[in-house]
């Protein structure tokens, strides 16, 4: 079985609920994963809206996470990733964590992408997204994504 991340909030390529936009609730939504490689030593989350460089000149990041549990099947709503000794980078709000959707002009799409790791990586929380992909060349095993789209308010 290959790495497999899905969600039962949303299905791939649908709507995302507007309870997990940085206007509303502005919480991560259910994830779960599936089909994680033996050899896997830590996975890479990363939610990002490639719709975003049009109007803000760059891929938009909203979540980067690292160094989660290889075993975990289910990422709960609202989840605090450092209780389960995972880190969180610094998103392009400027913040810790997670900043929901937030499209400024019209539907956008984002995309939750897992990558599953042959070690665990050495990024202090508040990382960047460049420091992140640095970190990570060289020590993918596999990949899988999700995505979603979620209109302006």
């Amino acid at each position: 079985m290959s790495l497999r991340l899905t969600s039962p909030a949303f299905g791939d390529g649908e709507a995302i609920p507007t309870r997990y936009g940085y206007r509303n609730r502005n919480v991560n939504p259910p994830l779960r994963v599936e089909g994680v490689p033996d050899e896997t030593k830590s996975l890479a989350l990363v939610v990002d809206d490639p719709d975003a460089e049009k109007p803000t000149g760059k891929v938009w990041n909203h979540w980067l996470v690292w160094n989660v549990d290889p075993t975990v099947a289910k990422i709960p709503e609202t989840w605090s990733p450092g209780r389960d000794g995972a880190i969180e980078g610094k998103n392009d709000y400027g913040e810790l964590g997670y900043g929901g959707p937030n499209p400024p002009d019209r539907r956008h799409r984002y995309r939750f992408r897992l990558w599953a790791l042959d070690r665990e990586l050495s990024l202090v929380a508040g990382a960047t997204r460049r420091e992140l992909d640095a970190a990570m060349d060289g020590h993918v095993l596999e990949g899988a994504s999700l995505s979603g789209t979620y209109e302006p308010e």
